[in-house]
């Protein structure tokens, strides 16, 4: 059959949709027309909406079984034989069952169901909201100094731990603010690790599993000192470095000191990038080498990776933050005149740094959870004494894990 004899009528085969995790809301305007325009399926709704969708990609994404196994929700088109170049003989539609028949030029026929088709319509605004929801929420807002009270959600473990509902909105919060607290927690050991397993598992690093921040001479990493510890980022020297903190407080110092010290590192950036252009990308672009070389539990490691204080994804966004004087390398393998440039900008983000630094002191049960990709984070000084000892049970996960349990959550929950 010829393209101008491509036609519309009622089909009664069924169809068994693709298994995703991304909710579609109840769809309010029907499909009004379906019919294809060059090398696009055009879909119109009722309201006047229409929507392109490219052959190859319909194609490439058909849903039969020969093309898509349901049980693993993974596309087992053989590409091998693919042809990009894709034409239709027909196309059929069932306004009852809401399903589009597409018969190719090979043979081969297609059904989409139509909600399936418009959860998936390329337009920028459909796109903005699966980027902003399923995929990764937005980390907005950004704060500073004066907006912290805000923005801060304390949350209670046990619903944490036992709701799904709980468990949930912490997370989300988590992921947009960059920072939670979670309140009554038992004054045990393993509380981390129960809330990591909630969420997925416990990232492993060097340093463990766990970690006790507790002062003990002999250390190889700073933060087992009871001094000041200056403001960073966990880790910067992993290529893939952990992406949220759990800092679950036992004991808290009973000094002057022992205060949390925390800065929304995308707002630093953001003031760089608005005040400070040129140091802005001084920032952004010098690869600066960031190491960790020591032991622990007679397990010795010499961790090294390069990346920029303020790191963009392909869209230009903020994507992590690298910040530890520590953990700086005298190793700066750049040109030697750009050196003392790259000084300037960086004195110039601590000052920021410093200036939008909100302090606070966690109590026990309670856990600090922060987003180690965006927040930077310190702790000042403290005594501990015979009677007051402090006592910081710590662990991380990684945002893959989170992501995925959202996702799983925002679907089960409808939300």
């Amino acid at each position: 059959m010829s393209k101008k004899a491509l036609f519309q009528h009622i089909t009664s085969r069924l169809f068994s949709s693709s298994k995703s995790q991304f909710n579609v809301k109840s769809r309010l305007n029907p499909v009004k027309n379906i019919y294809q325009s060059s090398k696009f399926l055009i879909l119109e709704e009722n309201d006047k909406k229409s929507y392109k969708y490219p052959l190859v990609w319909l194609r490439d994404n058909c849903q039969c079984v020969h093309c898509f196994h349901q049980g693993s929700s993974s596309r087992t088109i053989n590409w091998e034989k693919f042809s990009v170049n894709q034409e239709l003989t027909a196309i059929e539609r069932c306004e009852e069952s809401k399903k589009v028949t597409l018969t190719w030029a090979d043979g081969h026929k297609s059904i989409f169901d139509d909600n399936w088709l418009l959860s998936r319509n390329f337009s920028p605004e459909n796109q903005k909201t699966y980027l902003s929801t399923h995929y990764r929420p937005d980390k907005n807002p950004v704060w500073g100094k004066n907006d912290f009270q805000k923005i801060l959600k304390k949350f209670d473990y046990s619903e944490v731990i036992s709701t799904d509902r709980g468990l949930f909105e912490w997370l989300e919060t988590l992921s947009r603010r960059g920072i939670a607290i979670l309140q009554n927690t038992p004054l045990t050991r393993d509380e981390c690790r129960k809330l990591a397993n909630r969420v997925g598992f416990i990232r492993k690093t060097h340093y463990g599993e766990e970690f006790e921040v507790i002062a003990k001479e002999g250390t190889s990493n700073v933060a087992y000192l009871s001094s000041a510890l200056q403001l960073h980022t966990d880790l910067p020297y992993y290529d893939y470095k952990p992406g949220v903190n759990l800092l679950h407080c036992l004991v808290q110092s009973q000094s002057e000191g022992g205060f949390n010290q925390i800065t929304d590192g995308f707002f630093v950036a953001q003031k760089m990038k608005e005040d400070f252009p040129a140091y802005f990308k001084v920032l952004s672009e010098t690869l600066v080498n960031w190491s960790d070389i020591g032991q622990e539990d007679g397990n010795k490691f010499h961790s090294i990776y390069r990346a920029p204080v303020i790191m963009l994804d392909h869209e230009g966004k903020f994507a992590r933050i690298n910040h530890s004087v520590p953990q700086r390398d005298s190793f700066f393998t750049v040109n030697v005149d750009d050196v003392e440039l790259w000084y300037q900008a960086m004195k110039k983000f601590v000052d920021i740094l410093h200036d939008e630094t909100v302090v606070f002191k966690t109590q026990p049960g309670e856990i600090l959870t922060f987003d180690n990709i965006r927040l930077i984070h310190g702790r000042t000084e403290y005594k501990d004494n015979t009677n007051n000892t402090r006592h910081i049970i710590g662990s991380y996960l990684d945002w893959d894990e989170i992501y995925s349990r959202l996702r799983v959550l925002r679907s089960s929950l409808q939300c």
